[in-house]
């Protein structure tokens, strides 16, 4: 009975892999998160001359001027709004590669990378030759 509990487990899941989607792009927006970091580390320590609480004024303060000068400049970053393939939307940032909207990409941590498409293509006989020289 065990054994037969395993093996429906096994066969559940594996049916559920193939099933996954590709998550899709939806837009591109602005990223201001190095500027605020910049901005707010900036605040921070000008803040702190009037001590622990103005530090934390000071960063708030520099975060909040740090994204809007980085956004004033034209220095935003990428980052894209993906439609995961459970519906729901999430930012993810990208500033090392550029996508389109309605490209499929898989998440990879926190960076979007382009989908493979699956190939099916079987190997001809000169395929088979190339390899073994």
């Amino acid at each position: 009975m065990k054994k037969l509990g395993i093996l429906a487990l096994t066969f559940g899941l594996l049916t559920t892999i193939g099933t996954v989607n590709a998550d899709e792009i939806v837009r591109e927006v602005k990223d201001q998160t190095s500027g605020k970091a910049t901005g707010g580390m900036t605040g921070m320590m000008v803040g702190a001359v009037g001590g622990p609480i103005g530090a934390l004024v000071g960063a708030g303060i520099g975060a909040l001027f740090g994204g809007s000068a980085q956004d004033a400049t034209g220095g935003s970053d990428r980052a894209y709004v993906v439609r995961t393939d459970s519906g729901e939307l999430k930012t993810v940032r990208s500033p090392n590669r550029v996508f389109a909207a309605g490209d499929k990409v898989e998440i990879r941590g926190n960076r979007p990378h382009p989908k493979k498409p699956k190939t099916t293509a079987l190997a001809d006989a000169s395929d088979a030759l190339r390899t073994i020289r």
